[in-house]
């Protein structure tokens, strides 16, 4: 099995399903094969699962799982964009890809929902998942592909979510998966790319202190 170490894994926020950074942020993706994880953000699909809950009325449990599902969609939908990319629903299949030279695109449902210390909350957004999944695959670094890239060498977890940048639990899940983050911009693609392939992280740091 390739050794965690070398990993990184990447949230591609909901917000580039319709950018024109998408295709160039996927395509360089796809050349850190076997070094690095894609977890989808909610995209279009967790906004109708925002506007069916307000019209609709059901509860947050239910929300939850159809967000994940929603995840789940926009994944789907990444890896029909580009080659050598698979769908993965388990930490062994994530594991599987890496050692196959592929990149795993991360179907958060099966897993999340098993896990009882994940809240059933819109709190807990793909980016606390992101950094979740990191420390269930023992993934060195954590990348949060976002449309703002925070001024300034650092940012503070918990300025990011006061911020609105990252859900309130963020800090804390960062916290537990032991894996280092950064954030990168719409630009930011092929020195990401070339940083991951390298085993080093690329971004704004983010601080927990």
């Amino acid at each position: 099995m390739r050794a965690p170490g070398g990993v990184t894994v990447v949230k591609l926020g909901g917000s580039y399903a319709h950018a024109a950074e998408l295709k160039p942020w996927l395509a360089s993706i796809v050349t850190c094969a076997g070094h690095v994880v894609l977890v989808p953000g909610g995209g279009p699909f967790a906004d109708a699962v925002r506007d069916a809950q307000a019209r609709m009325g059901f509860d947050d449990r239910a929300a939850h799982h159809m967000a994940l599902l929603a995840m789940d969609q926009y994944g789907c939908a990444l890896a029909s964009l580009v080659g050598n990319v698979t769908r993965a629903t388990s930490a062994q299949a994530i594991h599987q890809a890496l050692n196959r030279g592929e990149v795993p695109v991360w179907s958060p449902a099966a897993m999340v929902l098993a896990a009882g210390e994940i809240p059933a909350s819109w709190e807990v957004t793909a980016d606390s998942l992101a950094a979740w999944l990191a420390g269930q695959i023992g993934a060195a670094h954590l990348l949060l592909v976002k449309q703002v890239r925070p001024a300034g060498p650092r940012v503070r977890a918990a300025d990011l979510a006061a911020q609105g940048l990252a859900d309130r639990t963020f800090p804390d899940f960062l916290r537990a998966s032991g894996a280092d983050a950064a954030i990168a911009g719409p630009a930011d693609h092929a020195s990401a790319a070339a940083a991951i392939r390298r085993g080093d992280l690329y971004g704004t740091p983010i601080d927990l202190h």
